[in-house]
């Protein structure tokens, strides 16, 4: 996980960063370009499209200069990139490729009617949903809206390749579990996992009824357990606390310290807690 000095979703919103010059300088880079290329390939691999010989509508998220759109079209599919950035696009629009492009920001939704694609790829643009450039934007928000909607856009049995930089365990289980509140079936694969600069993470998440491979096959590659929980997990959990266990009580001190956390993680101003945090009132009449 990278630091945070070091992140360009950090500094400002990506229409910005990717500006004219930013998107000059990501074509031209040509390790940048490698880079990109070998990430889109193994998104298509853990896509895990049939083999048998038809083309694939697959959608392209965060498409910026058309890189991964180049390496589905290379494999015989058809594609359609979306992206916030309007210097990117133009870019990608230059290269003259057979997708389509679209300018649209991922946290306002996927703008395809439902069922429409057989797949979903994105490198390297998940992460900026977890960070808020304004107010208004809510990170928890930005991801529901954007996995409601992608889940309602693809056909029934298909799946969504993310690879993404996750600032630390918790965006993890924030986008995790977001995801499957949306209807996914969510696991983590960790490329080269032992090794600081090379480790790659990809969010492999699975539309409708599907079974779910023990194993992914690809090199270096090891597939984590999501944060979700079966419910015989849970059952099983439960049995070995002696019980369902009990909610904090309403107003409770504890249940005052959670709803702050999550005020916090929304960004909303919250009091420090105090020796008086949620002590009754005495009543004066």
């Amino acid at each position: 996980m990278a630091d945070l000095g070091s992140r360009p979703e950090t500094t400002g919103p990506p229409q910005l960063f990717y500006n004219a010059t930013e998107a000059r300088k990501y074509q031209g880079n040509s390790r940048m370009v490698n880079i990109q290329t070998k990430l889109s390939e193994r998104a298509l691999e853990l896509l895990n499209l049939p083999d048998d010989g038809h083309a694939r509508l697959l959608l392209d998220i965060g498409c910026g200069t058309a890189l991964s759109g180049e390496v589905l079209e290379e494999h015989g599919h058809y594609w359609l990139g979306m992206d916030i950035s309007r210097d990117m696009l133009g870019i990608a629009r230059e290269r003259e490729l057979e997708g389509d492009l679209v300018q649209a920001d991922m946290g306002e939704g996927v703008p395809f009617r439902p069922g429409v694609f057989d797949g979903a790829v994105s490198v390297s643009a998940l992460q900026w949903l977890c960070n808020a450039d304004t107010k208004e934007q809510v990170p928890q928000k930005r991801l529901r809206v954007f996995f409601d909607s992608l889940y309602a856009s693809l056909a029934i049995g298909t799946r969504a390749v993310f690879q993404f930089y996750p600032a630390n365990a918790d965006q993890i289980k924030l986008i995790s579990q977001t995801a499957m509140r949306s209807g996914f079936t969510s696991r983590l694969v960790v490329d080269y996992p032992n090794s600081t600069k090379a480790k790659k993470f990809f969010l492999c998440l699975y539309c409708g009824p599907q079974p779910i491979p023990q194993k992914i096959d690809g090199l270096q590659g090891e597939e984590q357990p999501s944060d979700g929980m079966t419910r015989r997990k849970k059952r099983a959990l439960q049995r070995e606390r002696g019980g369902k266990g009990k909610r904090n009580a309403v107003k409770s001190r504890d249940w005052v310290k959670a709803k702050k956390e999550r005020q916090k993680k929304q960004g909303k101003e919250v009091r420090p807690d105090s020796k008086y945090t949620a002590r009754s009132r005495r009543r004066f009449l």
